[in-house]
């Protein structure tokens, strides 16, 4: 069956190459299953490499992109599909109804916001979508040691901590993302 996965990750041009290279091997993997991504709709960092590995494995892309951040010549010209919003707002909704799953790559504030949108709408049953961070150096560690805390203090369900996967190697994201949605 074919999915639409959107994924989160960084557009800074400032981050280590291991990242880029974790975006490329991530990309790879969707082609072979026939599977689309939706991304952010930028050409730079992670999210430009995850793109066009994607394309090059065979795969469909969507991205989507706010009129801002395309009037900087940022934009994946190349995609599949562009798509072009109003606003942050207007682009995370398409992103939203277009995708049957989320991931997050490592990333910045931008990247942490939209994860933390996702887990909060599927704690809340508002979609049952699957979520799964992809975390191979750790890069989530300080994050899920808070919510951890939030869990101690009542603040947060331990139901809501199990509605996002963590992993740390690319295939098995693919791997995860299908057993979750064979039992969709």
């Amino acid at each position: 069956m074919t999915h639409s996965v959107c994924v989160f990750c960084s557009s800074s041009g400032s981050i280590d190459g291991r990242y880029l290279e974790l975006a490329r091997e991530f990309g790879r993997h969707f082609g072979p299953r026939g599977w689309t991504l939706v991304s952010g709709g930028g050409s730079v960092s992670m999210m430009g490499e995850l793109a066009r590995s994607v394309r090059a494995s065979g795969g469909h892309t969507i991205g989507v992109i706010p009129q801002a951040l395309k009037d900087l010549e940022v934009a994946d010209l190349e995609a599949d599909e562009l798509v072009v919003t109003h606003d942050m707002r207007q682009r995370k909704g398409v992103m939203d109804e277009r995708s049957d799953a989320f991931v997050a790559l490592p990333g910045g504030i931008g990247t942490l916001e939209e994860l933390m949108e996702a887990w909060t709408s599927r704690s809340l049953a508002m979609h049952d979508k699957p979520v799964v961070v992809l975390d191979p150096w750790d890069d989530y560690g300080l994050l899920r040691r808070q919510v951890e805390a939030w869990v101690d203090r009542g603040f947060v369900s331990v139901a809501s901590v199990e509605r996002v996967h963590w992993v740390q190697d690319p295939a098995q994201v693919l791997t995860t993302l299908e057993a979750a949605l064979a039992g969709s």
